[in-house]
């Protein structure tokens, strides 16, 4: 079966070698509190891997496309950073890898504007992975909101960030508004959006839930879910927005399973969404079909 990992994250070696003293240096505290933090066991949250060790983990998996999400930094010289580093990831491995990029509203429309056109002619596929909730800028800033309208008529999909509600809390943690998914997905609906994490499981919200499903340009990926949810939350998704609205993510490289395993990896997570029992179908769509779809991969 082919798999497409629709979200995982790299670095440049530079951030890498030193995660920490890169994120001070950069200004970028935020990102450092979620992502260069240890957990009580004294285990690191997530690996620093190059991009090698990003194709063995997909070989490892049976993956054979994965897809680079950016990140919702705090600077955008740091996101221009960060594009520049995916384009070179894409066009050095075309046959394995795509890439989204990213911006921060604060750096005006035509900056933001002149960036998303220099992705889509690098060869992006989307924006994301993108968060004002936590680039703290409003959900109706002027400039976000005409970035997401010119993503609609670039074709590009936009994969956003949204923080589980009644997760743990945990350094750096921003709560997202989930009626601000539902306003984007309505006022641009030539927008495809991609909700990460589940969407927070937004197609089951007692208040919200049917505007969310009638939305028919928004989609689900499954990022970070064993750290977040119950297998069950597979079955209770397809049956509240449909296996053709599921992209398969893994958030690589995120450690998913910290009690067991100290090394990211996406090959567990296959593993586990094998085993649950899908019909084939399903499996097909949420494995790859949709994504291909999305992407227009």
């Amino acid at each position: 079966m082919r798999i497409i990992d629709c979200h995982v994250h790299l670095y440049p070696p530079a951030l890498n070698a030193a995660p920490s003293e890169w994120a001070r240096s950069a200004g970028e505290a935020h990102w450092a509190l979620l992502c260069a933090r240890v957990r009580k066991s004294g285990r690191a949250v997530q690996g620093f891997p190059s991009v090698d060790g990003l194709l063995r983990a997909m070989d490892l998996a049976g993956v054979e496309r994965a897809i680079l999400q950016a990140w919702y930094w705090e600077k955008h010289d740091t996101c221009r950073m960060q594009n520049r580093f995916y384009a070179d990831c894409i066009h050095t491995h075309p046959d394995r890898l795509s890439a989204c990029g990213t911006f921060h509203a604060a750096a005006g429309k035509n900056a933001v504007r002149a960036e998303i056109d220099w992705l889509a002619e690098a060869g992006f596929v989307g924006l994301g992975e993108l968060s004002p909730h936590s680039q703290t800028f409003s959900a109706q800033d002027p400039v976000w909101q005409d970035a997401l309208e010119y993503c609609g008529q670039k074709d590009l999909p936009v994969l956003i960030h949204v923080t589980e509600p009644n997760s743990n809390a945990y350094p750096g943690r921003v709560l997202t508004a989930p009626q601000d998914f539902v306003d984007w997905a309505k006022t641009f609906p030539a927008t495809t959006f991609v909700l990460a994490h589940w969407g927070a499981r937004l197609p089951m919200d007692p208040a919200l839930g049917d505007e969310i499903r009638r939305c028919r340009n928004v989609f689900f990926d499954t990022a970070a879910s064993p750290l977040l949810y119950d297998p069950s939350v597979f079955a209770e998704m397809i049956s509240a927005v449909g296996a053709e609205r599921i992209l398969f993510g893994s958030d690589f490289p995120l450690v998913l399973y910290p009690k067991t395993e100290t090394e990211p990896s996406i090959a567990s997570f296959v593993a586990q969404v094998k085993a649950l029992g899908l019909k084939a179908s399903d499996m097909e769509r949420i494995f790859s079909g949709n994504a291909k779809y999305v992407f227009s991969l």
